[in-house]
């Protein structure tokens, strides 16, 4: 499903899908980036902060102070994905509405998945440090999951996956990242 940004309206992003047999799949992406204030993310799809904790805490390997823990709504459509990156805090992926997705996952040079969906697992764990990307697995399609990172997520703590640096790091992955890398 390829989308183009035909309105921006306010915080919002508009967007329609070329091939009108997937009309209603397009209106429910749509309604929920309406919903939900969605916008777009660095690492490909669209969110938005639903959640930071008052509470603050300080973490051995963390500069500064944290949230204890903070949440988003995360939504991937079509061919999006969400680009290899890391962090230093731990994720946990919920699933709420819309096709499954795949968690990609190399944590100690192993390469992992986990479906997230109706009829799949419902969450996905991604532990701190571990390289993770994210694609829809029917690209006709839209998922709409949340993201609670703890301690909170804070740009400080995330960095972007390189594809030539990671298929160094990891060649025999080298299909899953160039399809999952943007730089």
């Amino acid at each position: 499903m390829s989308f183009k940004v035909v309105k921006r309206c306010g915080r919002h992003t508009c967007l329609i899908q070329s091939s009108s047999s997937l009309r209603k799949l397009q209106k429910q992406a749509l309604g929920w980036i309406r919903k939900l204030h969605l916008e777009k993310h660095p690492e490909g799809g669209y969110f938005a902060q639903t959640y930071k904790s008052k509470v603050m805490v300080s973490a051995n390997g963390y500069p500064g102070q944290r949230h204890a823990s903070t949440a988003i709504y995360y939504m991937l459509a079509g061919n999006q994905f969400s680009a290899f990156h890391r962090m230093k805090s731990d994720e946990v992926w919920h699933h709420y509405a819309g096709s499954t997705l795949t968690l990609y996952v190399i944590k100690d040079g192993i390469l992992s998945n986990t479906r997230i969906g109706k009829w799949h697992e419902m969450q996905g764990i991604v532990e701190a440090g571990s390289w993770i990307a994210a694609s829809l697995d029917n690209r006709r399609s839209y998922c709409l999951v949340g993201c609670t990172v703890s301690p909170g997520f804070d740009y400080r703590d995330w960095e972007l996956g390189s594809r030539k640096d990671l298929i160094r790091s990891y060649p025999k992955y080298r299909k899953i990242i160039e399809r999952h890398t943007t730089v």
